[in-house]
């Protein structure tokens, strides 16, 4: 696992790789299926086709762990290019997801912090919503005090931030947000972390995902439930028929591309559903580091595909 591991993330920084898969039809066509393209246009497109079927959207401008003040500058100057479309578009909510170390934290967490103040006034301003995507362990405190100190105080339901089951110390951060009032998105964790912070088995991370989602479908302020896990969804499907939970109350959440039968489906039923659209220049790392970080992602990305042209998607 750790070879291939390794073979995943040389892959990913191989720049004539990147630019056969951007030039072949073929390999272009199959990874831009979870990445809605390279521009802001691409994601709103994205999000407007979305739309119809009743689905709404975040996006995310792809880009992590900036080591320059310019480059975060940038990024930040992107989202509100992005935000000022997505109100134009007229047809689709103002929301994106945001990651701290792209806007500067890595740097200067001064800069980080008027970057955010800046991206979230401006979310408000269209009555839209900024999520704080969670990054690895090495990063939930400083992610956390983040939203806790500089933004929820001031923007409170404009902003929201995301936890992973896989750690372990997330039921204490899970209680501490419901008792804020913070807006949740609850998702598995696709980093690989040691087993001192995380659960290593996969049944542990799902245990802890039902045993969370259920406090936050019942005291939580409109959690996102973040999952493609059939069984989880069933889970909460019954769950919150069984407790009187309206389901204007939360949301489900899915990866742009995958399970599209599924998110059809939950739509029909009557449950709000959330796609994640990701985009940028950096689809190709962002794609090959999230299938390093969890190469079984390999094989649940294929056998979702492969469930969708089953069905006949």
């Amino acid at each position: 696992m750790a070879i291939l591991r390794q073979g995943i993330l040389w892959l990913s920084q191989q720049n004539s790789i990147f630019s056969f898969v951007r030039s072949n039809p073929l390999a272009r066509k199959f990874a831009l299926r979870f990445v809605a393209g390279e521009t802001i246009e691409d994601g709103v497109r994205a999000a407007q086709e979305l739309a119809p079927r009743g689905i709404t959207s975040s996006l995310d401008l792809l880009g992590e762990s900036v080591t320059r003040a310019e480059e975060a500058i940038a990024a930040k100057t992107e989202y509100l290019t992005m935000l000022d479309r997505m109100k134009s578009a007229g047809t689709i909510e103002v929301n994106v997801s945001v990651k701290l170390t792209q806007m500067g934290l890595d740097i200067d967490e001064a800069l980080c912090q008027r970057n955010m103040r800046e991206i979230v006034a401006r979310a408000r301003e269209h009555d839209g919503f900024v999520r704080l995507d969670m990054e690895s362990s090495e990063y939930t405190q400083r992610t956390l005090d983040f939203f806790t100190r500089h933004l929820f105080p001031e923007f409170g339901a404009h902003c929201g931030v995301v936890i992973q089951s896989a750690l372990r110390r997330s039921e204490t951060d899970i209680d501490a947000l419901i008792a804020l009032g913070a807006r949740v998105r609850l998702c598995k964790g696709a980093y690989l972390e040691p087993p001192a912070v995380a659960f290593p088995d996969k049944a542990d991370v799902d245990r802890n995902y039902v045993r969370l989602m259920e406090k936050l479908l019942t005291a939580g302020r409109y959690p996102g439930i973040a999952t493609h896990d059939e069984a989880i969804i069933a889970h909460a499907r019954k769950f919150v028929q069984r407790h009187g939970i309206a389901s204007d109350r939360f949301e489900f959440q899915m990866l742009y591309g995958v399970r599209r039968d599924l998110q059809d489906e939950l739509r029909r039923l009557g449950h709000g559903m959330r796609v994640y659209i990701p985009f940028g220049t950096q689809w190709y790392p962002y794609l090959m580091r999230r299938l390093a970080e969890r190469p079984a992602n390999i094989a649940f990305i294929m056998g979702n595909v492969m469930k969708e042209t089953v069905r006949g998607r």
